[in-house]
């Protein structure tokens, strides 16, 4: 089993924590606040006080044995960073750290956070797109400037099999996989010939950009 731990149960963490210990992996809850201990104790698998800027304190907790680490400190930037580097010294194979400004998530890589995280800027940057494509269900970023996309077939690909849409050629996107809602149906791979009908979800992956321009007629 996946082992995770978190580290700041303000409400990022804490929605983090809960998130995991739903999905049924195992999930440590770190905080030094024990009212954020006793509120979290019901939805982890154990929920520890303790200073996690104290490198002595992380290793007796078995933090080195973990998958990842998410580090949510709140405001306090420099507690976020020498925590990240410790994990980094601890070889922690994942750490994913949230970032208070683009200042500060620089420095987290720098010190050795793989995964820089800006909720705020993230979810502006969803909701923006969602409102301006609202064709995209879902957008999950890959690396660089490439997503892949969750996509409610627009009018102009209704009725059209992969081959007429030529979506590689016109766009550098690819289908990788459709579900049939109504038929509950997942097709990974379709065939060129697949005609798209409005009860479909399109799975695309490649540039935003480009997915964004191959849903408008």
């Amino acid at each position: 089993m996946k082992r995770y731990c978190v580290i700041g149960l303000g409400n990022f963490g804490f929605h983090v924590v809960n998130t995991l210990f739903r999905e049924g992996v195992e999930v440590v809850a770190i905080d030094i606040d024990q009212e954020k201990i006793q509120k979290v104790k019901d939805c982890c698998s154990y929920a520890i006080l303790g200073d996690a800027t104290n490198k002595e304190f992380l290793s007796a907790q078995g933090i080195d044995e973990m998958d990842a680490v998410v580090v949510s400190t709140g405001e306090r930037s420099h507690l976020s960073t020498l925590i990240a580097l410790y994990l980094k010294e601890m070889k922690v194979p994942r750490i994913l750290v949230k970032a208070i400004s683009e200042d500060h998530g620089r420095i987290l890589e720098r010190v050795g956070a793989t995964d820089v995280i800006f909720p705020e800027k993230d979810m502006a940057i969803k909701v923006g797109r969602g409102l301006a494509n609202p064709n995209i269900m879902d957008l999950i970023p890959l690396a660089e400037e490439y997503s892949i996309a969750e996509i409610g077939p627009p009018s102009h690909f209704i009725g059209k099999n992969l081959i007429e849409l030529d979506l590689r050629k016109k766009f550098q996107v690819t289908v990788i996989a459709i579900k049939d809602v109504i038929a509950d149906r997942f097709i990974s791979v379709p065939q060129p010939d697949y005609i798209i009908k409005d009860s479909d979800l399109l799975i695309m992956i490649g540039r935003t950009e480009d997915i964004e321009r191959a849903l408008k007629k």
